[in-house]
């Protein structure tokens, strides 16, 4: 009998190292698959359906939440961003451990819906810290950066609707804690209702010989 695999939900400040992480699991371990998101919004240069996301017309995505077939969605800049839930499912039944990327409001959202679903949040070792990642990019201007730390003061106000914090200092060690967490969440109650029923059937049938 195939285990089904966990759903893992991260977020974090951005900066913080969520893509890095998630990169490194998928690497150095083959049990994980990264949900991919359904978007309106046209492939950028080397991106491909099926793999960065799945590209869908307007009409398309909004057939989708009307059928139900998003755990989530939101709109961003004139797009719809969201999570299939088909995709999800299949690779949970397979036996995969799902890990999906995604801020806050959109976590809660999925943990109303799948309640054993595991919430991790990915901080940096202080504030400082966050500021000097975001600094060292080298990429953003000093009011997006400015931005950045609004928005991670404001985030801040719901970590702890997470499960598990996670302190990304040295790569190395977070994604063996990350991996090791996921893989102990496949022994909590919530996830082993078919083993347990399994259990009471064939004790059930055992106590009657």
């Amino acid at each position: 009998m195939i285990n089904k695999g966990v759903l893992a939900v991260v977020s974090g400040f951005s900066g913080a190292g969520k893509g890095t992480l998630m990169k490194a699991l998928l690497e150095r371990y083959d049990n994980y698959a990264l949900s991919i998101s359904a978007t309106t919004r046209s492939p950028r240069p080397g991106e491909a359906d099926g793999r960065e996301y799945f590209f869908v017309s307007r009409e398309r995505f909004e057939e989708m939440i009307k059928a139900g077939q998003l755990i989530e969605y939101a709109r961003y800049v004139e797009n719809y961003y969201g999570t299939p839930r088909e995709y999800v499912i299949n690779q949970m039944d397979a036996g995969k451990d799902v890990i999906l990327e995604i801020e806050i409001q959109g976590a809660l959202k999925i943990k109303s819906q799948f309640p054993q679903a595991l919430l991790l949040f990915v901080m940096p070792p202080s504030a400082a810290e966050l500021r000097e990642r975001l600094t060292s990019r080298g990429t953003e201007t000093a009011e997006v950066i400015k931005n950045r730390l609004k928005r991670a003061l404001e985030e801040a106000e719901g970590i702890e609707n997470y499960d598990y914090i996670l302190i990304n200092d040295k790569v190395e060690d977070c994604v063996r804690q990350m991996h090791q967490i996921i893989q102990d969440h496949h022994s909590r109650t919530c996830n082993r209702l078919e083993f347990i029923e399994n259990m009471r059937t064939e004790l059930h049938q055992i106590s009657k010989r």
